[in-house]
Parts: C-alpha cells; structure tokens; sequence
C-alpha cells in the first residue's frame, strides 16, 4: 500500500530543485559507472540524425574524401566544451540557459547569449522540418498513394502524442534502442565498404586529413562541423538531460564540506563517463556515413537533393550489403530521423520553458508551470517545423540553414565555457591542468575554424 503514493510524489517531484532525499554517493567502478549513464545517450539520439543522414553524407557526396578531417575534427574537439557546461550545471544544479545568462554583455530583460541562443533554435527548426521531410519521403515511398504532405502531418501527431507529458524515462529508453540499432548497422555498411578497392582506400582516407577546406562544398563543411558531433543547440541542451536524470541533486546543494565535495566529483565523473560513451557513438555514426558518402555516392556523381534525397542515399546501404538492405535502410532511416525530431523537440521544449522562467514568466519552484510551458513549447516545436516543410519541400537546404546557424553559435558557447570555469565555477570541483587546456584548445580551435570561414566569406 505504501508504493503507489510514493510513485506519485516522485511523478510530481521539481527536478529542477535540490531534494535532500535524493542526495547519494556516486557509484565505482566502470560497470556501475555505465548503469547510471543516460543523458548522452539522449543527446546521440538527437546528434545522429539529420546531421550525419543528411549533412554528412552529403558533405561526403559532393567533396568526396578530402573533408574527412572535418568530420573527426568536429566530434572530438566538442566535448570538452559538453564537459565544462556539464561539470558548471552538477556542481551549481544551475541549467544550461541560466549558466549562460551570466556572462557579462548587453540584456534584455535575459541575457544577449539567451537571446542568440533563441534565435539560433527557429533556424536549426529547418533542420527539424527536414527529418520530417525525409521520413515522409520514406514512408511516401513505402505507401505511395499517401501523399508526403499527409504523412508529414501524420508524424506531426504521433509526436505530439509521444511527448505531450512524456518524461525523462521515456525519452531515455527510446533513444537508447534507436540509437544502438542504426549505428550498428552503418557501422557494418563502412567494414564492408573498406572490402570494396574500387571504393575505397586508406591513401583516399589520408588526403583526407591534410586539413584543407573544400571550396564547393565549404558550405555544407561548415554545416556539418556545426551539426555533427554535439552541436551547438546539444551543448545546451546537455544541461538539461544531467539536471533531469538527477546528477545535481545526487551531489546535493553545494554547502562547502568535505562530503559535499566527494558526491560533487563523483558525480562529474559518471558524467564524464556518460560524454564520453556518447562520443564514441556518435563519431563512429558520423564517420561511417561520411565514409560511405564519399565512397559510394561521390564517385558515381550521386549528391542529395529535394525530392530524391532517400533514393540516393540509399546506394550506400544497396551497394554494400546488397539490394536486400534496401528496406532494412528505409526502416533505419525512420528511425533515425524520426529519433531526432524526437529527441530535439523533448530538449528544445525544456529550454523554451526555462528561458520562459528567466523571462520573469512563472517562479522556477512552480514545477506544474514549467510543465505547462513545455507542453506549449512540444505544440510550436512540432508545428512549425513540419510547416517550415510544407513550404520549402527540400530537406537538404534546410539542414544545411540550421547547420550554419549552430556553426555560427560555437564562438559563443567556447567563450561562455571559459567565463563559465574561470569565473563561476564552484572552487572545490574546478578541474585540473590537463582538462583546463583540453577546454582552451577547444575553444580557441572552434573560434579559429569559425574566423577563417569568415574570412573565406569576405574574401
């Protein structure tokens, strides 16, 4: 008799608040370690899809080997600005749009980033409206008397059903499947791949890296370093996951003792874990697409397009593992860009609702108004974008808008990172040497790529 009202209090329980039954040591060892991670397999969810389906392949179709660089480059330079964001949100419980509400710069009413931040969402919903898009080119050819229109819509409401009052379980479990599936499944399309000369070879992957931007494709190349590996709108959205599944209030609100301390950088290091399983996901997701972009399709002159984007991007499956794959590529195709629009709507609608709370909306201890101004925000997140689809029809273009825009984010977010370490960041966890120069190297390379792109532009 006593579990069904205990369910109840932690059904309506604030994630958002520091709880004291909550407070608990973080685990050892590795095993124990991985059964507490989550939020970055939420995070691979929204990461591999539109970016690496679409950009990636792409970027690979039309340059073929010689942006390899950018891709690796892209995945691994990332995550060290993911950790310090993370590391500032577990030690404080502050999320992700607060922390950068912070840093020092004009405001109205929020901060300038917050606003830059907003901004740069509307645009990546291009990219949302493109999974929609793709999935009901998908489906259109699997049903053709259906209209991609109709099905567009169809998927418009199963989204809304999956995530009106969904919670951060749900969202857990499903990204979870969605992401282990396809990945596994790419990945055997790219071994098989390095089996096939006239397609591949590893001199072809070296000219790769000689860190060359390719002039006609440098703009999907900028797309794709601001999509792929954790883009800019994943950064902050990365907060959010950690504050959901509970790192912050495991550690406890920060109180200067020695046992406060020990539960803080337990915790930072299973979130470190978390970061660093989700990286090896995703790079070996994006690699694998952009391998079998530049070996299959930009050889033969096959670059993506509006209405026959899924026909030719099914080559890399139909000419690895034989025709017979060419429904099993439909079906990951669902999954994986339907698993985007998924995952980015749950974060994004969080986001929303707490820039809300920053804008003077509703109180932050007000849990039930956080939770209504999410749902508002599921309803806009879902309808614009599929609308964005209805009028623009091209699922490539669009991507490549939103993945210009967070391209364009990324100075910001490596500057706020530093500020946030150096200025705000609770003394007792502040990491050490080594991650502090991983965190400014990240920051100065993103700054650097993103100058010499401005400068190509002006020139």
């Amino acid at each position: 008799m006593s579990t069904a009202p205990r369910k109840t209090v932690e059904a309506i329980r604030d994630p958002y608040q520091f709880h004291s039954e909550d407070v608990e040591e973080a685990p050892q060892g590795l095993f124990a370690t991985l059964r507490r991670i989550g939020p970055g397999m939420i995070l691979a969810a929204s990461i591999v899809g539109s970016g690496e389906l679409i950009a990636t392949t792409t970027l690979g179709a039309e340059v073929g080997y010689v942006a390899m660089w950018v891709i690796v480059f892209s995945c691994f330079i990332k995550p060290a600005l993911q950790a310090e964001i993370g590391r500032y949100t577990v030690a404080t419980g502050e999320t992700g749009l607060a922390a950068f509400n912070l840093l020092p710069g004009p405001r109205l009413k929020v901060n300038w980033v917050v606003w830059a931040w907003a901004f740069m969402v509307v645009m990546t919903l291009f990219q949302v409206g493109a999974m929609f898009g793709g999935v009901a080119q998908v489906l259109h050819i699997l049903a053709p008397q259906v209209p991609i229109n109709a099905w567009v819509i169809l998927l418009l409401g199963i989204t809304l059903a999956l995530l009106l009052g969904g919670g951060y379980e749900r969202i857990e479990r499903l990204a979870t499947v969605k992401v282990g599936l396809f990945t596994l499944l790419t990945f055997l399309c790219a071994l098989l791949l390095t089996r096939m000369p006239q397609y591949f070879s590893w001199g072809m992957v070296l000219e790769g890296f000689q860190f060359r931007l390719p002039g006609d494709g440098l703009t999907t190349a900028v797309a794709v370093f601001g999509i792929t590996g954790v883009g800019a709108s994943e950064l902050f959205m990365y907060p959010y996951w950690c504050v959901e599944k509970g790192y912050a209030r495991y550690a406890g609100k920060r109180d200067g003792s020695p046992a406060w301390k020990r539960r803080a950088l337990g915790w930072i290091r299973v979130m470190n874990t978390d970061i660093i399983a989700s990286m090896f996901i995703y790079t070996v997701a994006t690699v694998a697409f952009y391998l079998l972009g530049a070996g299959i399709l930009h050889p033969q002159g096959l670059v993506p397009a509006a209405s026959d984007m899924i026909p030719v991007l099914s080559n890399m499956y139909t000419q690895t593992l034989g025709p017979w794959s060419l429904w099993v590529f439909y079906a990951g195709a669902i999954a994986t860009l339907y698993g985007t629009i998924f995952a980015a709507t749950a974060a994004h609608s969080r986001v929303f609702a707490d820039m809300c709370h920053l804008l003077g909306f509703f109180n932050g201890a007000d849990y039930k108004a956080r939770l209504r101004f999410r749902s508002g925000f599921v309803w806009f997140l879902t309808v614009f974008p599929a609308g964005l689809f209805l009028l623009v029809q091209s699922p490539v273009g669009m991507v490549k808008i939103g993945g210009v825009a967070q391209a364009l984010m990324l100075p910001v977010i490596a500057v706020g990172a530093l500020y946030l370490r150096h200025r705000r960041l609770p003394k007792e966890v502040r990491p050490g040497l080594l991650s502090t120069v991983a965190l400014w190297i990240a920051a100065a390379a993103t700054c650097l790529v993103m100058l010499y792109y401005a400068i190509l532009v002006i020139s």
